[in-house]
């Protein structure tokens, strides 16, 4: 049986979450957006000390539970210092290639609540001006951000607000195509986001109680190692929706939702991969099975934490991933269906 979803819903959440600003560390304001959303919906939020928020959602039997997790806070920087000429230079959150953000335009939070513009490029920005300039590595102490405001000097900057420790956020330059490519940075994993809320909608619209009771964690600190390190003990398995990597000898495209054998930290539940598996070949779900040996999920992270739990890792296809990347709605809604068949069954 086909799952019709309601694809507005999961579009427009996506967008919401894609020009909300929040990389780690950073994510009040995003967090808010995803409870409103919850209660919307008629169910319950609660919050972890470190700010990670839980959804409950009532199955047939409370004995056991499943938890489902996707993380809110993206790659991002900090101000590291301020130059004498007047320029930023910053510290990286998340891992990221340099070369996939120079040029970006970027917004830095103040502590009084301002925002100032701003743009991150090379020391040496022009080829007309600097010999060394294509030569010139991209790495940290080689960026800085030049900012849309009349500063000469690090007093200058100061006066505006701006000091040590100030996060900032690149812009998403989100486009939704009409043949269903979704352009985006931080779709890693604000997708992610929009497929659970997609499938808490979807069981709200229907009155469904699924077999077993959800947690549903939307995790903050994911992309900086330690997301759902700390889960709630009752969960007995776990299932993070992440990104699908597209790449060299990987078989997954944006179409598809990819169900992850193994990554960094080692190789996934091999019942609950081959339960996954099973559903999506019944279903007739366009999927892939990929090793990831350069990732970490939360599923990994709450492992690490200590957890007593079965882990698996699934999620859309996203090409160019920690980069500019790209999606298909396909890939999304492949995965929205899966993780409804899993917890239905």
């Amino acid at each position: 049986m086909s799952v019709q979803l309601d694809t507005n819903y999961m579009l427009d959440t996506l967008k919401k979450y894609l020009t909300t600003p929040s990389p780690s560390g950073f994510t009040y304001d995003i967090m808010e957006i995803v409870k409103n959303d919850a209660h919307q919906l008629g169910y319950s939020y609660e919050v972890t000390n470190k700010g990670c928020g839980v959804i409950t959602i009532p199955g047939q039997t409370e004995d056991e539970v499943i938890g489902l997790s996707a993380h809110v806070d993206t790659l991002g920087a900090i101000v590291r210092s301020i130059k004498g000429n007047g320029y930023i230079r910053f510290s990286c959150i998340g891992g990221f290639m340099m070369e996939s953000i120079e040029g970006e335009y970027c917004q830095i939070f103040t502590r009084d609540g301002k925002i100032i513009q701003g743009t991150i490029l090379s020391t040496m920005p022009s080829v007309h001006a600097y010999s060394n300039a294509r030569d010139n590595r991209r790495i940290e102490c080689n960026m800085e951000i030049r900012l849309d405001a009349e500063v000469k000097n690090k007093e200058d900057v100061q006066k505006l607000g701006i000091e040590v420790g100030n996060f900032i956020a690149f812009n998403p330059r989100m486009q939704m195509l009409e043949n269903g490519f979704i352009k985006s940075r931080h779709l890693d994993d604000k997708a992610g986001v929009s497929i659970l809320m997609t499938l808490c909608k979807y069981l709200s619209d229907h009155s469904i109680v699924p077999s077993k009771t959800l947690k549903i964690l939307i995790s903050n600190y994911e992309e900086v190692g330690h997301g759902s390190s700390y889960i709630p003990n009752s969960i007995d398995e776990f299932i993070a929706i992440d990104m699908g990597v597209i790449g060299d000898d990987l078989t997954c495209t944006e179409h598809d939702v990819s169900i992850c054998v193994k990554d960094s930290s080692g190789p996934y539940d091999y019942t609950m991969v081959n339960n996954l598996l099973q559903i999506a070949k019944n279903h007739k779900l366009s999927y892939a099975l990929d090793v990831y040996p350069h990732y970490g999920s939360d599923a990994s992270a709450a492992l690490s934490g200590g957890n007593n739990i079965r882990a698996a890792l699934i999620g859309p296809g996203v090409h160019s991933s920690h980069g500019l990347e790209r999606t298909h709605v396909n890939g999304m809604k492949n995965t929205v269906e899966l993780l409804y068949h899993y917890v239905t069954q």
